[in-house]
């Protein structure tokens, strides 16, 4: 996978026959005791690989735009305006900036229901963002959250309960976890592969190097902390690569072993 282009808010790689767009919404801080250990309690110390913003921990978020020139896959959408941050929402700026036309979006794939990945399907002004969208694939656990400003695009849902294919590049894998139908996104070409995930990971300074690790806000604890086991494991395979809504913008990087836990290895320099 190699870097073709960046700016402020994109980043764009050649990954064999395909392009990856990895797109800034923004950021969002959270304070520290978000973080669980591996019984569920409080994580109380935070090593000192793990930078802080002020008091509170700097989680990028991002989205990520596939296509192999004829068709395209986008993966989550930012947050919109639904959180009033003004460091969040950015993501219609980063299309623009990468030069891709909303219109032409058919697919949109959403890692999860969270307000972060899925409410940019709609603009702070109540319109569809994507106005040729043909559908919404999202994992079944998940697909209550088209109400709402969101009911507009329900007749699109397509729910992901199995391992399935959306294109002969692209699949959806069933994660679940941190939500009930948290999914991610296996992207092929004749580079390799590169899994698309949301909140595998919520903070690249700890979990990798202690997987066991978790967050407040996954929903199964146990099953999301199995969930990133079985990721990791993939990712030390060669030519594998992940690409993560919560991984330092613009988020593409590979992954390999090291001592009791993993080493990250991100593929350009932060934006934003």
């Amino acid at each position: 996978m190699r870097l073709m282009s960046s700016g402020r808010l994109y980043a764009t790689f050649e990954f064999g026959d395909l392009q990856v767009v990895s797109l800034r919404d923004g950021y969002i801080d959270m304070p520290p005791t978000r973080l669980r250990d591996e019984d569920g309690r409080t994580l109380h110390e935070l090593p000192a690989a793990v930078p802080l913003a002020g008091d509170n921990l700097r989680l990028a978020v991002n989205a990520f735009f596939v296509t192999d020139g004829t068709r395209s896959l986008l993966v989550d959408t930012g947050a919109s305006d639904v959180w009033h941050d003004p460091t969040m929402g950015l993501i219609y700026d980063a299309l623009d900036e990468a030069g891709i036309d909303r219109a032409q979006v058919t697919d949109v794939a959403i890692t999860h229901n969270h307000e972060d990945h899925v409410s940019g399907l709609i603009t702070p002004e109540g319109a569809e963002a994507f106005p040729g969208l043909e559908r919404v694939w999202i994992g079944a656990g998940d697909t209550s959250v088209f109400r709402g400003r969101l009911e507009p695009i329900r007749d699109r849902v397509v729910p992901v309960s199995e391992k399935v294919a959306i294109n002969d590049w692209a699949t959806a894998i069933p994660t679940p976890g941190h939500t009930p139908g948290h999914t991610v996104y296996e992207v092929r070409s004749g580079a390799g592969r590169l899994l698309v995930w949301g909140d595998t990971v919520h903070v690249p300074t700890l979990q990798f190097d202690r997987p066991k690790v978790s967050w407040e806000f996954d929903g199964d604890q146990s099953q999301a902390r199995a969930a990133r086991a079985d990721l990791l494991e993939q990712l030390i395979r060669p030519q594998h690569f992940v690409a993560g809504a919560h991984l330092d913008s613009p988020g593409i990087a590979r992954v390999s072993p090291s001592g009791e836990g993993y080493a990250l290895e991100y593929l350009a320099p932060p934006i934003g």
